[in-house]
C-alpha cells in the first residue's frame, strides 16, 4: 500500500534553532575566553556558525523524523487494511504527530458512529420483518384455514360455503390493504408518487371525514367535533385526496384507541400568515413516553402482546408522516398516557393572485 506523506518542518525548524542557539552561544564563550581581543572575529564567526548549524541540523533531524514517523505510520496503515475502503487513505498523511492524532481520532469516532448506526439500521431491519410477517401470516393463515375446510368436504354446504368464502374474501381484502399500503409508502419514500396539488377548504375536507367515519365512532358512542364551534373555513394548497388520507387515518386512529363514550376534536389554527396547523385530540389511553419516538415506524405496535383488537395494516401513522413530509411539512404528536393524545400537522395556506395585482405586476 503506497502512502503519501505531507511533510511537516515545525518540529525540525524549531529543534534545530534550540541546537543552534546552544551550540553557538556555547562556542562563543569559549572564544571570548580563547581570544578576548578579536570580537569582529567573533561575531562573523558567530553568524557563519549558526548558520551552518542550523541547516545541518534543520535536515538531519528532519530527515530522522520522517523516517522514525514513516515507518511506524506506514506500520499502522499497513496493518489497518480497512482505510482501503475510506477517503483517508486518499488524503496525504502528515508527519506532524499532533495533527496525526488528530485525522486518526476523527476517523475512529466516525468509524464508530457508522457502526452504531449500522447496528440500529440491522434492529430496525429485524423489527420490520418481524412485523411484516405478523401482519401477513395472520390473515393468510386465515384464508389459507377456510380454503382448506371447504375442499375437505364442507363445500357441499350452501350455507357453510358462502359464509366461509366471505370470511376468506375479509382476509384477503386485509391483505390487498397492507400491500397497497406498503406500495404507497415505498413511492413516497423513493418521490415516485406525485402529488398533485389544488387549492381547498381544509375545514369541508374534514366535515366530510366526520361525514365518512360518523358510523364508525357511533360504534363507540365517540363524538366527532370541531373544537371551536365557529370555525373558520381556511383555503390550503395541497393534495386533497392525501390529505384526506391523513385526516381519515389520524381520526380513525384517536376512535380505535378512544375510550366508550368518548371525544374526538379537530382544531383548524392559524399559525401564520403563511401556516395553518391542523390537530386532532382525543380522551382515549394515550401513549407511554417510551412509545411516542417510535409511533410513525411502519407496522410498530406500542401493544407487544401480537394481537390485534383493532384492524387496520398497521401503516396508518407511517403513511401520515410520509404524506406531511411529502408536503414538505411537520407532524408532531404529543401524549399522556390515560388521558388522551394530540396529532398535528402544518400546511401552507393557499396564494391566490387577485387580478388587480396582476395589473399592478
Amino acid at each position: 500500500m503506497k502512502i503519501n506523506f505531507k511533510k511537516t518542518y515545525k518540529f525540525a525548524i524549531k529543534s534545530a534553532l534550540y541546537i543552534s542557539l546552544f551550540s553557538t552561544g556555547f562556542v562563543l564563550i569559549l572564544m571570548s575566553l580563547f581570544y578576548k581581543n578579536q570580537l569582529r572575529h567573533q561575531i562573523a564567526f558567530g553568524i557563519v556558525f549558526i548558520i551552518s548549524i542550523y541547516i545541518f541540523s534543520f535536515l538531519v533531524l528532519q530527515y530522522r523524523v520522517e523516517r522514525f514517523i514513516y515507518r511506524r505510520v506506514k506500520k499502522i496503515y499497513d496493518e489497518v487494511s480497512l482505510l482501503e475502503s475510506t477517503t483517508l487513505i486518499n488524503q496525504p498523511i502528515t508527519t506532524d504527530m499532533e495533527t496525526l492524532s488528530r485525522e486518526v481520532k476523527k476517523f475512529a469516532t466516525d468509524k464508530k458512529l457508522e457502526i452504531e448506526m449500522l447496528e440500529i439500521r440491522e434492529q430496525y431491519r429485524r423489527e420490520f420483518l418481524g412485523n411484516v410477517s405478523h401482519e401477513l401470516k395472520t390473515p393468510l393463515f386465515t384464508v389459507q384455514g377456510y380454503v382448506s375446510t371447504l375442499l375437505d368436504g364442507a363445500m357441499d354446504d350452501k350455507h357453510i360455503r358462502k359464509k366461509y368464502l366471505k370470511r376468506a374474501e375479509k382476509g384477503v381484502e386485509r391483505l390487498i390493504y397492507i400491500v397497497e399500503d406498503l406500495d404507497m409508502i415505498t413511492k413516497l419514500e423513493s418521490g415516485d408518487l406525485d402529488l398533485n396539488m389544488t387549492d381547498f377548504d381544509i375545514v369541508e375536507l374534514i366535515q366530510n371525514v366526520f361525514d365518512l367515519l360518523e358510523m364508525k365512532a357511533d360504534k363507540k358512542k365517540i363524538k366527532l367535533a370541531f373544537e371551536s364551534k365557529n370555525v373558520q373555513s381556511v383555503i390550503i394548497r395541497g393534495d386533497q385526496d392525501r390529505i384526506q388520507q391523513v385526516l381519515e387515518n389520524l381520526i380513525v386512529n384517536s376512535i380505535k384507541y378512544g375510550k366508550e363514550g368518548g371525544l374526538t376534536e379537530v382544531g383548524v389554527v392559524n399559525l401564520t400568515k403563511k401556516k395553518v396547523l391542523i390537530r386532532i385530540s382525543d380522551n382515549g389511553e394515550g401513549v407511554e413516553k417510551q412509545n411516542i419516538p417510535r409511533l410513525f415506524e411502519r407496522f410498530y405496535r406500542v401493544d407487544k402482546s401480537g394481537t390485534r383488537s383493532e384492524g387496520g395494516s398497521g401503516l396508518g401513522l407511517a403513511i401520515v408522516k410520509h404524506i406531511i413530509e411529502a408536503h414538505k411539512e411537520k407532524v408532531y404528536v404529543e401524549s399522556e398516557f390515560g388521558i388522551g393524545s394530540e396529532f398535528s400537522f402544518t400546511l401552507e395556506k393557499a396564494f391566490k393572485v387577485q387580478k388587480a395585482d396582476v395589473k399592478k405586476l
